[in-house]
């Protein structure tokens, strides 16, 4: 294999060669050709050719396309995982890196489909009301930027890395640049080169940087771009820096690695299950990926009478690490990414030691090339030493500090400034809100642990795609992940200010106080296409009478005085005797449902319900449905008919058009066409 770049529709086949060693073996594994790119002409590339064609789809189609493309990724995984072992990894190792970012892509992707617009861009939450009469209004909408994501990743999560950045790209309609860290670039080199093989993303969507510096791209990029940036804080400020990044205001997120904490809270004693928790967690972190993971445990933070307890305890576990090839089943922790990392992991730990004292080394005579041992330091005056909290060995190894209060070990977790993760071990729920509290201004994830929770718990150092990535301070200042804000992230929002009619017609889903075209036929009989924003079906009128309420209350068992007494309701907020509020709903319900079968297959739920006047006996109610927006869904298996989701805004008013209730109602209606996405398995993560 020899890795190459794809820059402007082409493989990059000549450059000079350098060899790509096996963390394990020291020897070659690829040739990586160091082509002379054009980095001007790939910005180009990207911004005329992929950009248009991601922004022509709507969200949910780009969605479907990272969802398709993951699970043609995940039938091809043992490939990766053949790769992965030369990088160091064990199969447990490359689990997380290589199952973790297909599984991020599925997530991302079904997030989106369920919280953003089926529309080329994202309407973001409801309108403001802008004047006294409703005729002035304000929308946010996020669209996609007509620029360039250049996504700069690390060594050590070669195919997480490039996966979890690409995706929320993809979706937002945004074209990407890939750079690996040229260690263990043929694994992302191998995803990539799949990626582009199946061909469901279009030309121009993704292009791949084979080189160890990217060389003048970062002179190419404009306002419109953006950078992701996953390394070292030293070298990520450098590039935040740049004149071209800075002068442009070019979007830039950093990831630091950073000196993430775990804290055992002072009500543990050895004896609890929360204590060998603590114990577990802290080893699986200091060993897995051989410690090479910016979310692991490089402090832990213990009460002063536990600290020979905990070192015990980590002792014993740690002598069980087996160390070796991680190719072999009964490894546990296999080498660093390299021999040069290697190095530089021995030199940071030397750094460490003079200032504190080794209390654990494996001693295997395991420290030759790539390899190396775990190791425990314990700093036995913390607060007085800076270095524990400034310098990062990035491998295997773990610093105890001892502590004397809650808000000691609050000191202690947040003189890293700025940590990507934290976490706490404690069966006491008071103890858990003081210290998360006081760490949460200085962390971007906290994870509280007990036994409660423990068997279902992701790890200390497992960033879910469900939940923001980042950290403030040191940790970069970053975020990424999120679920769908991680696709937001990559978009610009725009506030927009106008009529609600001219508004509606711009954003395709109906506003409050747009004008509405009152439907000939009944919704209810019309296709999921046939429906229209903004057509309406105003109703027949009902007057709402005292059995109407005396017979909902005994058929739901809602006796509430304001419904039945009536001098007890001459006294209440309504001063009269009122219908019950779910009467009006089910009422509202009785005067827009068409009783004949038609393409509507089932009332799927609502939304942001209100009830904004009382309704009394002799008030007379009428309601107004309203296609507010449409939501096409993909055909499952089990699925008998191709459908979508169409909200309806519903008003209901009484004799004076006074809105006495306002929602949103959900259903799933028939599609007359079967799309390309419903040929695929629905099969997910």
């Amino acid at each position: 294999m020899k890795v190459r770049s794809y820059s402007q529709g082409q493989w990059i086949e000549e450059g000079p060669e350098t060899e790509l060693i096996s963390a394990v073996t020291g020897e070659p594994v690829v040739q990586m050709i160091e082509g002379d790119l054009d980095y001007q002409g790939m910005c180009e590339y990207a911004r005329q050719k992929g950009g248009p064609k991601l922004r022509a789809m709507s969200i949910h189609e780009r969605a479907f396309k990272i969802k398709f493309l993951a699970q043609y990724l995940l039938e091809r995984k043992e490939e990766y995982y053949e790769l992965s072992t030369h990088t160091g990894a064990t199969r447990q190792d490359s689990w997380i890196d290589i199952e973790g970012g297909i599984g991020s892509m599925f997530t991302l992707s079904s997030k989106s489909r369920i919280e953003l617009s089926d529309l080329p861009y994202h309407v973001e939450g409801s309108h403001e009301r802008l004047s006294r009469e409703g005729t002035f209004v304000g929308q946010h909408i996020c669209v996609p930027r007509h620029g360039v994501a250049v996504h700069i990743n690390a060594f050590n999560f070669p195919v997480w890395g490039m996966l979890e950045k690409l995706a929320p790209a993809i979706i937002s309609g945004m074209p990407a640049i890939i750079k690996p860290s040229p260690t263990g670039c043929y694994l992302a080199y191998k995803v990539f080169e799949d990626m582009l093989e199946s061909q469901l993303l279009p030309e121009g969507a993704i292009q791949f940087i084979a080189a160890d510096k990217p060389g003048d791209l970062l002179d190419h990029l404009n306002s419109q771009d953006s950078v992701s940036f996953t390394g070292s804080a030293s070298t990520g400020q450098k590039l935040k820096s740049h004149p071209n990044i800075v002068a442009n205001n070019v979007r830039f997120n950093l990831e630091a690695d950073s000196l993430n904490c775990s804290i055992l809270g002072k009500d543990v004693t050895p004896d609890m299950e929360e204590f060998d928790l603590f114990i577990k967690e802290v080893a699986n972190e200091m060993t897995v990926k051989t410690g090479q993971k910016c979310t692991a445990i490089r402090r832990t933070i213990v009460p002063n009478e536990r600290v020979d307890d905990v070192i015990q305890a980590l002792k014993e576990r740690l002598n069980k690490t087996t160390i070796g090839d991680p190719a072999k089943k009964e490894t546990r922790m296999g080498p660093l990414a390299s021999s040069l990392q290697a190095d530089r992991f021995e030199e940071q730990v030397a750094s460490l030691l003079e200032t504190t004292e080794s209390v654990y080394s494996n001693g295997d005579g395991h420290n030759q090339g790539a390899y190396t041992d775990p190791k425990v330091l314990l700093c036995h005056q913390p607060l007085e030493v800076d270095e524990v909290h400034k310098v990062e060995a990035f491998g295997p190894m773990t610093t105890i500090m001892p502590y004397e209060s809650n808000e000691e070990a609050v000191t202690l977790a947040n003189k890293a400034d700025g940590s990507l993760v934290g976490s706490l071990f404690t069966a006491d729920d008071d103890i858990a809100r003081d210290i998360t509290l006081g760490c949460a201004p200085y962390h971007g994830r906290f994870m509280i642990v007990n036994r409660d929770c423990a068997e279902e718990s992701t790890g200390h150092g497992s960033p879910m795609p469900h939940m923001v990535h980042g950290g403030p301070g040191h940790a970069g200042g970053g975020e990424e992940l999120g679920g769908a804000r991680a696709v937001i992230h990559n978009m610009q929002r725009v506030a927009l200010q106008g009529s609600p009619t001219t508004l509606k017609n711009i954003t395709k889903q109906y506003i409050k106080g747009a004008d509405t075209k009152e439907a000939e036929k009944h919704p209810f009989q019309k296709y999921f296409e046939d429906l229209e924003v903004g057509e309406a079906k105003t109703t027949h009128r009902r007057t709402v009478t005292e059995a109407d309420i005396v017979n909902f209350g005994g058929v739901t068992g809602d006796h509430f005085y304001a419904h039945y007494d009536e001098i007890a309701a001459k006294d209440s907020f309504f001063e009269q005797r009122v219908a019950h509020g779910y009467f009006v709903l089910s009422a509202a319900a009785g005067l827009f449902v068409d009783p004949a079968p038609g393409p509507v297959l089932l009332n799927y739920g609502l939304e942001n319900l209100r009830f904004t006047k009382p309704v009394a006996p002799d008030d007379t109610i009428q309601a107004k449905l309203i296609v507010k927006r449409k939501t096409v869904r993909q055909k499952k298996a089990k699925d008998k008919y191709p459908f979508g989701i169409v909200y309806w805004d519903v008003e209901v008013t009484n004799q004076h058009d006074e809105i006495v209730a306002d929602y949103t109602i959900l259903t799933l209606i028939k599609r007359r066409e079967t799309l390309d996405m419903d040929i695929f398995e629905e099969d997910e993560n």
